[in-house]
């Protein structure tokens, strides 16, 4: 079932214990909203944990709670709750987080037009720039008082979903939600820095990425595309689009990591073409300008199939293009 704002607000409001979990590989929108929701509830004396079916990177160890996200383990007891809240995501990739969850209902919050609506309950708003951006507005709707540790966590995911304030999804309502966290205590430049740290070996590693990289589609498309090797000895593998997205005459990159035998995760970012139709067609979802999908085959397959669904996108972009200027020639 589809719910307002305020029908999503009330089912928080209603509940005592919650369980808060997001999406398997856990960017900072992901880390950052969950964690938000959860300081939000106990500042309203609220049971809340946050649960994560995935290794959270060291990176966000500056925002408060880092060090008490769970992991679900094999045979681990049952955690009882009233409430189930998925964030930044569709309920089929958050691991094993229903399995050692006994929940009395689920809801489903998320900012990704691609999201089915698949959870008993959903909220789906695609014209904010994070999912943190709607646990803003709930914060809001349910009267909560914002104190430094979840605008930490919020301010994070706002800033990292909209690529620090550069994406085409920053909005008024985004920054005066992010001055709004700096006003409760935030300091941007420790989370920045934070962020931005990285290991040697990362960095070494972004470098050979990198001059893998491999134009493709007449030079409209760039993409690194690494076997399951290379992933495997590789010590972080997330800041490698940002370095290619920019190259000149690009549209569209993407990064393929095989991460077992017949498992590749794809992500991808354009500036013209809708990825996220792409990535919806491999059972994937994201945003127009951002998304990613699970392909279940092996390296080589993977990497000619979704260039080949990626140089069609771009044909079909063109090709709509020419026809739209035909179009307007003719009422001339």
């Amino acid at each position: 079932m589809k719910l307002t704002l305020s029908e999503a607000a009330a089912m928080l409001a209603h509940a005592n214990k919650v369980v808060i979990t997001a999406h398997e590989n856990p960017d900072g929108d992901a880390v950052g909203s969950s964690l938000g929701l959860m300081h939000i509830l106990h500042g309203m004396g609220k049971e809340a944990v946050v649960l994560l079916d995935d290794d959270i990177p060291a990176i966000f160890k500056v925002l408060p709670g880092y060090d008490i996200i769970g992991k679900p383990e094999e045979g681990q007891a049952s955690v009882e709750a009233d409430l189930l809240v998925i964030l930044d995501t569709a309920p089929n990739r958050i691991g094993r987080v229903p399995e050692v969850t006994k929940a009395g209902t689920v809801l489903n919050i998320d900012h990704h037009r691609t999201n089915n609506g698949a959870a008993e309950y959903t909220y789906v708003d695609d014209t904010r720039a994070a999912t943190a951006e709607i646990v803003y507005d709930l914060a809001k709707e349910l009267g909560a008082v914002f104190t430094r540790e979840p605008a930490m966590c919020i301010y994070t995911g706002l800033a990292t979903d909209s690529g620090f304030f550069r994406f085409s999804n920053t909005t008024p309502h985004t920054m005066r939600a992010a001055a709004e966290m700096l006003e409760c205590g935030v300091t941007a430049n420790e989370i920045s820095e934070a962020l931005e740290e990285k290991p040697y070996q990362v960095v070494k590693d972004t470098a050979e990425a990198v001059n893998m990289a491999e134009r493709f589609a007449d030079g409209r498309a760039i993409g690194i595309f690494l076997d399951e090797a290379t992933t495997a000895r590789m010590e972080a593998t997330e800041g490698f689009i940002g370095a290619i997205r920019v190259v000149e005459g690009v549209d569209v990159a993407v990064v393929l990591k095989a991460k077992e035998e017949k498992l590749c995760r794809v992500s991808m970012r354009s500036k013209g073409v809708d990825v996220s139709a792409i990535a919806l067609s491999f059972g994937g979802g994201g945003h127009i300008r951002a998304a990613g999908c699970t392909l279940s085959m092996p390296f080589a397959e993977a990497k000619k199939t979704i260039c080949t669904a990626i140089e069609q996108a771009i044909r079909d972009l063109q090709q709509a293009a020419v026809h739209k200027a035909g179009m307007s020639g003719e009422g001339h």
